[in-house]
């Protein structure tokens, strides 16, 4: 995915609805690159590690990839490993950055209105323990992509809809964690497998290139894959690719050329005969029915 981020602007009835989202976005931020990038975001968002920053609103950031550092007023410094959440609230001091060494990815949510601050005062989070370790969440990653997708498509009534996925990242979160992380570590490690396939969408992966990410040998790979998924790595990828497409053709005006290079099909002759083959019917025709 490529960087984006949007400052959405916030009318009434927005406000009337008692929950709106003020920002979305996505972030690769590479080794050694500075951080955070100042020239891309208002004035009222921007800060130094040496300054930090107070917001007026609630953010929810996911770190999907790589690590850092997360501090706030009321918290000690943190290391902050992919596979976590960490929540940002209204007045409260804070900084974070990722390590120079290995950069990281983040996605992000910002949202304000009555019913946030209810549901903060609930302790359902709370501002002295805001990080949250979510592991390699799949769903997790999908809501941020899916959130990403709408606010960029600014189909009407995306405001309202884009708060109900909100709300649905908040329930995963808090669900996790008040839920135990699995424990088997071959599980945990198809999910990493799992996640990373999510964030490539866009391409073919190299499944042995991926399995150096993982610390288990190839053949161990493709076997406990199977065993858990039922599918092989690149059968399970494919299908996620061409479910990425199913929603593209359903929810967007890109043609099938601009749908095939986003679910990372070389070709539309190849994109349509895998379609086709999968679904049952072309892409044309999923699309006008």
């Amino acid at each position: 995915m490529n960087n984006y981020h949007k400052y959405l602007p916030v009318t009434e009835r927005e406000k009337d609805w008692g929950f709106y989202i003020t920002t979305v976005g996505y972030s690769e931020t590479r080794p050694d690159q500075s951080y955070p990038n100042t020239t891309e975001h208002p004035a009222t968002h921007s800060f130094t590690w040496n300054n930090g920053r107070i917001l007026d609103g609630y953010y929810l950031i996911f770190i999907a990839k790589g690590k850092g550092l997360f501090e706030s007023a009321l918290t000690q410094p943190a290391v902050i490993e992919e596979g976590t959440c960490f929540l940002l609230f209204p007045g409260v001091w804070h900084r974070y950055k990722p390590e120079p060494k290995s950069g990281w990815e983040e996605y992000w949510v910002g949202f304000k209105g009555n019913y946030p601050e209810t549901l903060m005062s609930k302790a359902f989070f709370t501002r002295q323990s805001p990080v949250i370790k979510t592991g390699h969440n799949i769903l997790l990653l999908e809501l941020f992509q899916k959130l990403i997708d709408i606010v960029k498509a600014t189909a009407e009534g995306y405001h309202q809809v884009i708060t109900g996925i909100t709300l649905q990242l908040l329930g995963l979160v808090h669900s996790t964690n008040i839920n135990k992380m699995e424990d088997d570590n071959t599980v945990q490690l198809i999910s990493k497998a799992k996640f990373l396939m999510q964030e490539n969408l866009e391409k073919e992966i190299d499944m042995q290139q991926l399995v150096k990410e993982l610390p288990m040998g190839y053949s161990n790979f493709r076997k406990a894959f199977k065993n858990i998924t039922g599918l092989s790595p690149t059968q399970y990828h494919i299908n996620l690719r061409l479910n990425k497409a199913r929603e593209l053709l359903s929810t967007t005006h890109l043609n099938i050329n601009e749908i095939a290079s986003q679910t990372g099909f070389d070709s539309v002759f190849y994109f349509s005969r895998i379609f086709k083959e999968k679904i049952g019917v072309p892409p044309t025709y999923y699309r006008n029915k």
